[in-house]
């Protein structure tokens, strides 16, 4: 029996963070019960990459072999959808043993359609991370990776049936983020501390249809960040957007988003912050087998773990936030039934607040995918990546050359 998605089953793949379009191998699902299925993928990777802890000195490369296997358990009915994955992304360096880990996500969705105008979408999430590049690979001899973990649950739930000219969306999020870093910094503290924190958000937004595929909408936001050892950095965000929506409307379908962002400090040590806002994606497909993606956000990330220190007055300038400008252009074409190419350009201006650096940062890769048979996809890829910061030492430039197999039943 091969994969199947109901209405409400892709609203809750999407909730914990599972595309669709991540089963273009068709994968066969194993039927262990009635409406309960088991679908395992594996993906296999071998890439070399020539600066794996984005540092602009003392650069290391070396090859990494990924194996990454998924297992989905799905329950699927006519009003109510359930799913809990687990995905293991071991990753092998040769060159730098060190830097080998195992990364693990376990999530958990569920969806309920109680009736017409009334539906639920609930999500759960523990990931356990590492990673190569960090901030702090200037200040170690031997870098470490950055290790951490995220545990987050929240949900959606939408008042309005699909045909009505109004819906409304009411979402609210938990989110804990901790690092497991054990060297210290030359302070003595343990690296990451600072960034330890909890985050309770809100989002209510109101659509209204003024074409039966294009709805205008209204949404504010509210999150409320808690730092656990670090109270100076404690805020809240609160934002309001207005935009629109549009499915499949003269070849295109997106979202767009344009408003203001503003970042309050519990404590007077940092001063509040505002700035323009937007958000968007927009797919064109000119022909059917050809596809270009933009997406473009601005808007306040939470701060980093570099850090500034002030002898005179004995005081860690930490920076408290980044406005972000992320923009990228992607295109999908498939040359023929089973070849496609996937070509994307990103760029990334990172300016971080209460201290001098400005970040901007480039990325382009290039892909092909073979899809050799309904159950096998051979890929090939390059990525580029460089930094252009104010601070010297976190310029670098990064490439990566990967052949990629992705298996299924």
């Amino acid at each position: 029996m091969s994969t199947k998605f109901t209405r409400i089953s892709v609203a809750v793949a999407a909730a914990i963070g599972v595309s669709t379009s991540a089963f273009a191998l068709d994968p066969q699902s194993v039927r262990l019960t009635d409406g309960v299925t088991f679908t395992p993928t594996l993906k296999f990777e071998q890439r070399y990459d020539d600066n794996i802890h984005a540092t602009k000195k003392n650069t290391k490369s070396s090859w990494v072999t990924v194996v990454e296997p998924t297992f989905t358990v799905g329950l699927d009915s006519a009003k109510s959808a359930y799913q809990l994955q687990y995905r293991l992304s071991s990753q092998n360096y040769q060159s730098s043993k060190d830097s080998s880990h195992i990364d693990h996500h376990l999530t958990a969705g569920a969806g309920f359609e109680f009736n017409s105008r009334n539906r639920l979408v609930l999500n759960a999430g523990y990931h356990k991370l590492e990673d190569t590049a960090s901030d702090n690979a200037f200040a170690f001899k031997d870098p470490k990776n950055d290790k951490w973990n995220t545990k987050n649950v929240g949900g959606v739930y939408t008042f309005g049936a699909k045909t009505a000219r109004t819906q409304v969306d009411f979402g609210v999020n938990y989110e804990e983020l901790r690092y497991d870093n054990s060297q210290r910094l030359a302070s003595g503290e343990r690296v990451n501390k600072d960034l330890e924190r909890d985050a309770t958000s809100g989002k209510i937004t109101g659509y209204y249809a003024i074409a039966p595929k294009t709805k205008l909408l209204l949404e504010g936001r509210y999150t409320d960040y808690d730092y656990k050892s670090n109270d100076l950095r404690d805020s809240e965000n609160k934002a309001l957007l207005a935009g629109i929506t549009w499915e499949a409307t003269a070849k295109t379908t997106g979202t767009v988003k344009i408003g203001r962002e503003k970042k309050d400090y519990k404590k007077s040590f940092y001063s509040d912050q505002t700035t323009n806002m937007w958000e968007a994606g927009i797919d064109w497909s000119p022909v059917t087998y050809s596809t270009f993606s933009l997406k473009t956000r601005r808007g306040f990330d939470e701060g980093s773990d570099y850090s500034e220190f002030d002898g005179v007055n004995n005081i860690d300038y930490v920076n408290n936030s980044i406005k972000t400008v992320d923009s990228s252009l992607g295109w999908k074409h498939y040359w023929m039934d089973r070849l496609y190419s996937e070509a994307q350009y990103r760029r990334i201006d990172r300016k971080y607040q209460n201290v001098d650096r400005d970040d901007k940062i480039d990325q382009y890769g290039l892909g092909v995918t073979y899809e050799a048979r309904r159950w096998l996809d051979v890929g090939v890829g390059y990525t580029h990546r460089e930094n252009d910061s104010d601070l010297a030492r976190e310029s670098y430039k990064r490439n990566i050359y990967a052949l990629t197999f992705n298996v299924s039943l």
